[in-house]
């Protein structure tokens, strides 16, 4: 199963293509789609969406994983955001993909196994987990990453819950 797991953002959206097979993870590739401040909105959510419909049809993932929003200050960055996120899913939905959603807490369960683990602990785990040299730059990336295994984690578990292992 190929998961594309997204960190949504209209500034940097961070991007990340892992195959599962069987309990091993193959990264497929990674990066981040940036847009500039200078843009006028409604151009950024053109590219972000132009962006990822390319990533798709470059890695043909099975489904996109993304993390849900979790603001408690900044409302109007939490709306830009949301909208940026709207145009990820979108770009998922008309490639015909299954969109999966998972918040923070489930991603650090996912990864680190506490669900209050910090930024260091997630970028340590996913650069262990996925046998890479380095934490992924930016942190988006990295972060998108973790989206992926998370969901690579939840299926294993369904799969053994059905099996009744």
């Amino acid at each position: 199963m190929k998961i594309l797991g997204i960190d949504p953002g209209y500034a940097i959206m961070g991007y990340g293509v892992i195959e599962l097979k069987g309990n091993q993870f193959d990264v497929c590739g990674f990066g981040a789609v940036t847009t500039d401040a200078s843009m006028p909105m409604p151009d950024r959510l053109k590219h972000l969406y132009s962006q990822m419909m390319d990533i798709i049809r470059e890695f043909a993932p099975d489904v996109v994983a993304i993390e849900e929003l979790f603001f408690n200050t900044n409302s109007k960055t939490a709306l830009l955001v949301g909208q940026a996120r709207g145009v990820a899913i979108l770009s998922g939905a008309n490639s015909g993909l299954e969109i999966y959603e998972y918040t923070p807490l489930q991603v650090k369960q996912g990864v680190v196994g506490y669900g209050r683990a910090d930024k260091k602990q997630i970028q340590s785990m996913v650069k262990t987990i996925l046998s890479l040299d380095s934490v992924p730059k930016p942190d988006d990336t990295a972060d998108a990453l973790a989206v992926a295994i998370c969901h690579a984690h939840s299926c294993q578990f369904e799969r053994r819950s059905k099996r009744g292992d």
